[in-house]
């Protein structure tokens, strides 16, 4: 499809990393777009402090930015981490690797920095105009109007299109208006973890205080703190602990009580973190939710996509990327269907719906094996045969391989074939203390047979 005379109005409610990627996205397919965001401009003003988790770009998230020429740019202005460092108390700290080898990793990159750098190419297309502070107060689908009130002046604005997205978020107010459908479906399920953010700022030297290529991770059993490298040579830190009991954001309300928890349960890192009782009483608790809903669709003119349609919690690193892939995924669709919204729309639920829900299942059960699974020695040596059987199988991959680096296999295969391996692999693990006497090829053979591909 071409760019025409009279080219097709798209009207996006959102300027987030989805909204401002599927805008290029849609402007590349010759649409005029308009993209209404509720925050001010991320590129003039600063965003919130201390509710972001540092981002992990990984092969699925940049395979749409390669599609629309930003993957080499974006990744410019991230930093490779090739593993996961574990700091466990009592013990030496254990680093894991993600893939077979130092080709394979993942790029922490900041929330707020990606948003600034996909608005300013956004900015680059002639058909995409953004409109900063305006709130979406209704949609009324019939008319394919959208009712918003620009904040600074508290002036009604409304705004007309041929298709209306909500790429709006987990709060997405597009959604909500869409629950008034006959039919609509949704729920949101809440973990008892909440999760707060902390940083660990560069030395006095100005260098990274731990190692930066690498994602940190101090697991506790009922809690944990990860750290993530910036390319400033800071870490930004979260915090991810029950909400309410006896060890939870509840409890810590005070410096005297701050100090307590992390000299009793993370002194190595405390002593990196010389804002830590300010900046931990100062910064909000976020939630943590999984989002699903069903329809994401109006048949001729509207569409949910990212977060506003399947918000997962953050703990596979995936839920950037599955937004991505989504704006991929939706280019493929209207490459087939043209304008042919409904087809293009109720194909691409089916196509996208059972890989979110797979990922949403995905990253519960990586919170629990974070958070747990990392300190249980049978684990560690299913970690350690698994990386022994990337480099001598070729046709090997672990779960994690199938979820983060090999873009090609949905993630719903990757959940089903990667949870049958893991089930076999620590079962063996649990039986077999001593991995210095197996011998792999027995293994491998005995694993395929166990868990065939297909």
């Amino acid at each position: 499809m071409n760019a025409s005379d009279n080219p097709a109005h798209i009207l996006l409610v959102g300027a987030g990393l989805t909204g401002a990627l599927l805008s290029i996205f849609l402007a590349k397919r010759g649409f005029r777009v308009s993209v209404y965001e509720k925050r001010p401009d991320p590129c003039l003003y600063p965003t919130e402090e201390g509710r972001s988790i540092n981002l992990a770009l990984s092969h699925r998230g940049i395979r749409a930015l390669k599609q629309v020429g930003l993957d080499e740019y974006i990744l410019q202005h991230a930093l490779p981490m090739r593993g996961r460092l574990l700091h466990s108390q009592g013990q030496d700290d254990r680093y894991v690797p993600y893939g077979k080898d130092d080709s394979y990793y993942i790029n922490s990159i900041s929330r707020s920095r990606l948003n600034s750098l996909l608005i300013e190419e956004a900015r680059r297309y002639p058909l995409i105009t953004f409109y900063f502070e305006h709130v979406c107060e209704g949609v009324d689908f019939e008319k394919n109007t959208v009712f918003l009130r620009h904040k600074p002046t508290e002036a009604q604005v409304i705004a007309k299109a041929d298709v209306i997205m909500g790429v709006d978020g987990a709060g997405s107010a597009v959604r909500k208006q869409m629950q008034a459908q006959h039919n609509f479906e949704q729920s949101v399920d809440f973990l008892e973890h909440g999760y707060k953010e902390l940083t660990i700022p560069p030395t006095a030297s100005g260098d990274f205080a731990i190692r930066p290529d690498a994602l940190h991770i101090w697991p506790r059993k009922s809690f944990m703190l990860i750290a993530l490298p910036n390319v400033d040579k800071s870490f930004t830190c979260t915090l991810f602990l029950a909400n309410e009991g006896p060890v939870s954001f509840n409890s810590l309300q005070s410096t005297e009580a701050v100090e307590d928890f992390f000299d009793t349960h993370f002194a190595d890192v405390k002593t990196l973190m010389p804002q830590l009782s300010s900046e931990f009483l100062k910064n909000p608790v976020g939630l943590l939710g999984t989002l699903r809903c069903n329809p994401w669709y109006r048949p001729y003119n509207a569409l949910l996509l990212g977060d506003a349609a399947h918000a997962i919690v953050p703990f596979y690193g995936q839920g950037m990327n599955a937004s991505f892939e989504d704006c991929l995924v939706l280019d493929q669709c209207i490459e087939t269907y043209g304008r042919a919204w409904a087809k293009v729309f109720e194909r691409f639920q089916q196509l996208r719906k059972p890989n979110t829900d797979a990922i949403a299942a995905l990253a519960i059960e990586n919170f629990y094996e974070m958070r747990d699974g990392v300190t249980e020695e049978a684990f560690l040596r299913m970690k350690q045969l698994e990386h022994q059987l990337e480099n001598t199988y070729p046709d090997y991959r672990s779960k994690y391989s199938m979820v983060t680096f090999s873009p090609e296999m949905s993630y719903a295969e990757a959940q089903r074939l990667g949870n049958l391996q893991n089930e076999w692999l620590l079962a063996f693990c649990r039986q077999q203390t001593n991995l210095s006497t197996v011998n792999l090829e027995e293994v491998y053979r005995a694993l395929k047979t166990a868990v065939p591909v297909a």
